[in-house]
């Protein structure tokens, strides 16, 4: 049977929020807490919690969906970041990954983009069948989707791996960034960033595109953090490469 979250078996079923399944949600609701999720919950329940903590955690966990999704149904940033670690990747499906856009969309925006792109790192490129949904991603209706597909994009390319669509994607980038919402923005740029660093070919076209949109030009960043702005983040990240 499918579930909101996560395609699983009649025995295996860990996730009762169905779509317009009101009995369903209703009852998953009622459900009380396992131990281990109270007493997790009580661990990290607290705004000093650091990512290595969660870490710590999911290191003796391991992999626990039932507990993922009592956690990520308490609605606590830390839980919810702690429950994508220890998720089941391959329960995943693109409805399941929606419902936990939905989800996150309730965040503030800081914590939103956080568990987006910690879903990314942590679960969605770690299996090829959800690489290939982010591949899918570039023009959906979700802006936290289309920022996955571009920061994915930038994340193929900051070891220095060339990717042969380079060109490409940076035609799209300078027909659609400007239009573009802030959290979508930030990831093509990012990407432009990488292809200026290692595709010398392109790197007076990226410098180009970050002086026409001006994007993060000011930016104050902490000492050691490369500015994100084009000109500035290809001069310095080049440089420390000597490329």
């Amino acid at each position: 049977m499918r579930t909101g979250f996560f395609e699983v078996s009649n025995e295996k079923l860990v996730l009762y929020l169905g779509v317009n399944n009101n009995r369903l949600i209703n009852k998953y609701k009622e459900m009380k807490l396992s131990t281990k999720a109270e007493t997790i919950l009580s661990q990290i329940n607290d705004k000093n919690t650091k990512l290595g903590d969660l870490r710590n955690i999911a290191k003796e966990v391991k992999k626990d969906q039932q507990l993922a999704d009592e956690l990520w149904a308490s609605k606590s940033f830390f839980a919810r970041q702690l429950a994508i670690l220890i998720m089941d990747k391959k329960l995943l499906t693109e409805e399941g990954i929606d419902h936990l856009i939905s989800d996150m969309d309730q965040h503030n925006q800081n914590e939103k983009l956080q568990l987006i792109d910690w879903l990314m790192a942590n679960q969605l490129t770690k299996d090829k069948k959800t690489i290939a949904l982010i591949e899918s991603w570039e023009d959906s209706q979700s802006s936290l989707k289309r920022r996955t597909y571009w920061y994915y994009q930038a994340r193929l390319r900051w070891t220095g791996k060339i990717q042969a669509n380079s060109e490409a994607l940076l035609s799209k980038i300078e027909n659609k960034i400007e239009k573009e919402q802030a959290e979508v923005q930030w990831a093509m740029n990012f990407a432009t960033a990488w292809i200026g660093v290692f595709e010398k070919k392109y790197r007076s076209r990226c410098v180009a595109l970050g002086e026409k949109t001006g994007l993060y030009k000011g930016q104050m960043v902490s000492k050691g953090c490369t500015p994100d702005y084009l000109p500035e983040f290809i001069s310095i990240e080049s440089k420390k490469r000597n490329l």
